[in-house]
């Protein structure tokens, strides 16, 4: 317990230094002797408020704090009502909120302003349900609130999504004729839109006259958090003034909302307008390009970054190591880490996981164990990427030492990431049964996601009874998604059971869940190209496809034989090396060869996992056209060069 304020007085008139407000607090000793010392001050001196006013502005210690309130005590200056508020807003800045409270508690009268440093205090502490009670308790106490008190308690009802009681507030508002108090409306505006009541927060955005950049961004904010992007980029477009964070808002959200296009098209905008982006602008943006895989654009943003000075900390390293690495530039991304002055755990984390989504395992466990050295705590996040790249690399008795550490060695309590993982190096490597056992064993519930990833270990290594028996077990889940079902159709189609493949399309249906298509991105120029199974929406698809026959000449001179039997549909042998040669990242490569310099390196991200006959094709293109391709699938990247591949068929 905080010692009362009777012991303060008491302390103040022995003489004597009062004790730290910090509970967990001990007398100076040879170990903490290096703390700085409160100073003594003269209590007598202190004949009025303005001559402590000074003293609270300086005070940066909960000691020093204590011995200006126990003077403030003694000397009887404690029922003075600005004082008192100075010195509830100073206990809130040195974060003693119980201390803070137990000055309220004392105060007989308590006014306005008092309630606001306390409700302030509460804010600041996190504790928003208790700021609510408290300016519940001032208003049902006859103290009547002003716009900036209203502003704290709707800030409450918006951290704690209270919208009943914000209603009340509002009332209050519109009673005390509030409206027009700039703060109070964005607060409301804010209130409405964060608990889903959009139409409200748009009228009160409507109602206010000057409808800037900061009323704008607080809308946009909304909208995007509800997917309703169209009705973000209508309120940003109609903005005048758009300030930087206005373009961050509306950017992340795109972003957010898997608009990764559009949120690179407003970056390149922004620039136009010559906005200066800051640094969350620029690791907004840079997970924009993580995602759609644009690397030119990256390094375009790496060279603004260096251009403006801003900082290469941890926060803009992290992102531009976690860019590099999911375009395809692991080089790059290694050069950013090493010249990093800063690092963090999430430096080393953003490494890790991009050394193991591009099979390089051995230099991931490596990082890791250096991460360790280094005295940095691994999180839960590092155990994801570490035992990731053990998956890719077959690393059985390494994965099951580091997920064994987790809880023994760190105290981190597995998650059903670090559970996923155990099981896809299990099913990776063949071992089917132990994986299974592993399932079963695990002390949370396993998902479709786990189970899945066993079903298609399954697939991989033709074990139809396993297959069929993790079959049922999803069939019979209400969780799974659209990449489930048709990973159990293939499964049944892959063993030529089509009845039971068809059952499950046709479930599919009924629940209406609808196939992802594949879809595999190039950057060309600083702009992307999607293409679908057969694409013809390209301008340039006649050259696409002229090339894409001239490579298939050029491969079956290599030996180039498809593997039919990766179509798992019921059709004819022609129609199925047609539906083949048709494969999105095909058409995406074709474009690279017509769209791109001799000998440089294409660069191909793909929604889905690389079917088995694609690979082969991909690993002779890159040895008859003499190309470098990466393609980055679902699972993993893949580097192929010389007619092989940087995952040696193991994926």
């Amino acid at each position: 317990m905080l010692p009362s304020l009777v012991t303060f007085a008491a302390a103040a008139a022995a003489a004597t230094f009062p004790p730290n407000l910090n509970s967990n607090s001990h007398p100076p000793n040879k170990a903490n002797s290096h703390q700085p010392r409160a100073r003594k001050i003269a209590i007598t001196s202190f004949h009025s408020p303005n001559q402590i006013f000074p003293l609270l502005r300086q005070c940066e210690s909960r000691a020093h704090f204590a011995q200006i309130h126990a003077a403030v005590l003694k000397t009887g200056l404690d029922r003075d009502p600005l004082l008192l508020f100075k010195i509830l807003r100073r206990c809130a800045a040195l974060e003693s909120f119980e201390y803070a409270a137990q000055i309220f508690a004392r105060i007989d009268d308590p006014d306005v302003y008092h309630y606001t440093a306390l409700i302030g205090a509460n804010l600041d502490a996190g504790a928003n349900a208790d700021a609510i009670r408290l300016f519940s308790g001032m208003v049902g106490g006859s103290v009547e609130p002003d716009p900036v008190v209203i502003s704290y308690a709707l800030k409450a009802c918006v951290l704690e999504l209270d919208l009943g009681v914000g209603k009340q507030v509002h009332g209050q508002v519109i009673k005390l004729e509030f409206e027009s108090a700039r703060p109070v409306r964005m607060k409301l505006m804010e209130l409405y839109g964060k608990c889903g009541e959009l139409g409200d927060a748009r009228l009160v955005f409507g109602g206010i006259p000057e409808r800037d950049a900061v009323a704008a961004t607080i809308l946009i904010s909304c909208y995007a958090d509800r997917g309703l992007i169209g009705e973000a980029r209508e309120v940003f477009d109609q903005t005048v003034g758009k300030d930087t964070v206005c373009w961050m808002a509306m950017i992340d959200g795109c972003v957010r909302n898997g608009r990764k296009s559009e949120s690179l098209e407003l970056f390149r905008a922004m620039q136009r307008e010559n906005v200066r982006p800051n640094e969350f602008t620029a690791v907004c943006v840079l997970s924009g390009c993580s995602q759609i895989g644009a690397l030119e654009l990256g390094r375009w943003v790496h060279s603004y970054l260096a251009k403006y000075k801003i900082k290469l900390n941890a926060f803009v390293g992290s992102a531009l190591i976690d860019m590099y690495a999911r375009c395809g530039s692991l080089e790059e991304a290694q050069e950013v880490f090493d010249e990093m002055r800063e690092r963090d755990v999430v430096s080393y984390n953003s490494l890790i996981a991009g050394l193991a989504m591009h099979g390089r395992s051995k230099e991931a466990v490596e990082l890791y164990e250096k991460m360790i050295e280094q005295g940095l705590r691994p999180t839960h996040v590092t155990f994801i990427g570490v035992l990731n790249a053990c998956s890719h690399g077959g690393h059985v008795d390494v994965g099951f030492e580091i997920f064994e550490s987790m809880e023994n060695v760190y105290g981190i309590e597995p998650r059903i990431e670090h559970y996923g993982c155990i099981v896809d190096l299990l099913g990776r490597v063949g071992r089917l049964s132990e994986a299974y056992e592993f399932i079963e064993k695990m002390r949370i519930k396993p998902d479709h996601v786990i189970w899945g990833s066993l079903l298609g270990a399954c697939k991989v290594h033709g074990d139809l009874n396993l297959g069929e028996k993790v079959a049922k077990i999803l069939f019979d889940s209400e969780e799974a998604d659209s990449g489930t079902y048709i990973l159990l159709s293939n499964v049944y189609a892959s063993f030529g059971k089509w009845s039971e493949a068809v059952r499950v399309r046709e479930k599919m249906k009924e629940k209406g869940i609808r196939k992802e298509p594949g879809c595999s991105s190039i950057e060309v120029e600083n702009e992307i190209h999607e293409f679908l199974l057969g694409d013809i929406r390209h301008p340039r698809r006649d050259e696409i496809y002229r090339k894409l026959e001239g490579l298939y000449d050029a491969l079956r001179k290599e030996g180039y034989a498809p593997a039919k039997d990766v179509v798992l549909q019921d059709i004819d042998e022609e129609e199925k090396e047609q539906a083949l040669a048709i494969h999105s990242e095909r058409l995406a490569i074709c474009y690279g060869l017509i769209s791109t310099k001799p000998r440089s390196t294409i660069r191909i991200m793909k929604n889905l996992r690389v079917c088995s006959d694609c690979h082969s094709m991909i690993k002779l293109t890159s040895k008859v056209t003499g190309r470098k391709i990466v393609v980055r699938d679902r699972s993993r990247f893949h580097h192929f060069e010389g007619g092989s591949c940087s995952c040696r068929d193991y994926w």
